[in-house]
C-alpha cells in the first residue's frame, strides 16, 4: 500500500472479460473513509501499470475521485511481466522495449478491448466509496484510443473523456476511432503534441472535424514542443510544462462534469 498526494492506494483484482486483470485503485485519504467520490478510470500507455502511472493516478485522486488503473496488457502478463525493469531514459532502452510491447498494443483490438473496457467500468462503478453518477475516463498514447472506445461503448457512463499524445486516431480503416465520435456523450478533452509522428497536422484536423461533425462539446489543442509521450515522467519523451497543462485541463474537465 503507498501513500502519496494524500492518497491510499492499493492492488486489486477485476473480473476482465478473459480472465483476472490487475488494477491499481486509489482514493483520497481523509478522516472519513466512508466519503463517497466520482470515479475515473485510468487507461494505461504502451509501457504500462508501473511507478509512473500509478503516481499520475495518486495525483488525480488527490484532487477528489476514486481512480481505477487497470492492467490492459493481462492477456500477456502481469503488471510487472508487460512494463520494464527501469526507466526508457536511452533510446535503446526504448527501442528494445518497444520491440515486445508494441506487438500486443496491436493485438488489443477493438472486439478485444470492449468487453474489457466495460467490465472495468462496472467495476468502478461497483467499488465502495464511488459515488453514483458518471465517471470519467482519461487515456495516455494508445489508452487515449482505448479511452475513446470505452466512452462511446458506454456513453451513459462516461461524462468526461481526456485524451494525451494520443496517436493513430485517424485511420483508412473502417475501424478508425475517429469514426466512434458519433457515439460519444462525453465532453471531451485532447491535448496533442506537435512533434508526434503517429498524428501528423492533418491528422489533427480530422480529427478536430470528426469532433465538430459529430457536435462533440470538446477542447482539442496542440501543444508546442511537445513529443508523443510528454506526460510520462519515466521516459526521454517527458515536457514537464506539457505534462503540467494536461494535468490543469483535466482536473478542470472533471471538476466541471463530474460534481
Amino acid at each position: 500500500m503507498s501513500i502519496t498526494h494524500d492518497t491510499v492506494g492499493k492492488y486489486i483484482t477485476v473480473a476482465a472479460a478473459d480472465g483476472d486483470a490487475e488494477a491499481y485503485l486509489v482514493r483520497p485519504a481523509g478522516e472519513n473513509p466512508e466519503s463517497d467520490y466520482p470515479g475515473v478510470l485510468f487507461i494505461i500507455d504502451a509501457i504500462g501499470l508501473r511507478p509512473q502511472t500509478r503516481r499520475m493516478a495518486d495525483r488525480i485522486a488527490s484532487w477528489g475521485y476514486v481512480v481505477l488503473v487497470p492492467n490492459v496488457f493481462y492477456r500477456w502478463g502481469t503488471a510487472e511481466e508487460t512494463s520494464p525493469e527501469d526507466e526508457l531514459l536511452d533510446a535503446d532502452a526504448r527501442k528494445e522495449f518497444f520491440s515486445v510491447a508494441m506487438p500486443r498494443v496491436h493485438a488489443l483490438t477493438d472486439d478485444l478491448a470492449e468487453p474489457d473496457l466495460s467490465a472495468y467500468i462496472d467495476a468502478l462503478n461497483a467499488t465502495p466509496g464511488v459515488s453514483k453518477g458518471p465517471i470519467g475516463v482519461t487515456g495516455y498514447c494508445a489508452g487515449g484510443r482505448l479511452a475513446l472506445l470505452a466512452a462511446a461503448t458506454r456513453p451513459d457512463d462516461v461524462a468526461a473523456l481526456g485524451m494525451f499524445h494520443t496517436g493513430g486516431l485517424v485511420t483508412q480503416s473502417s475501424g478508425s476511432p475517429h469514426l466512434r465520435l458519433a457515439d460519444v456523450d462525453a465532453q471531451v478533452l485532447a491535448v496533442h503534441a506537435d512533434r508526434d509522428r503517429s498524428l501528423p497536422s492533418e491528422a489533427i484536423a480530422q480529427f478536430e472535424h470528426a469532433l465538430i461533425t459529430a457536435g462533440v462539446t470538446h477542447s482539442a489543442t496542440v501543444y508546442p514542443g511537445a513529443e508523443h509521450g510528454y506526460t510520462m515522467a519515466d521516459t526521454a519523451s517527458y515536457n514537464h510544462d506539457a505534462s503540467e497543462y494536461h494535468f490543469a485541463e483535466l482536473r478542470k474537465l472533471f471538476a466541471h462534469t463530474l460534481h
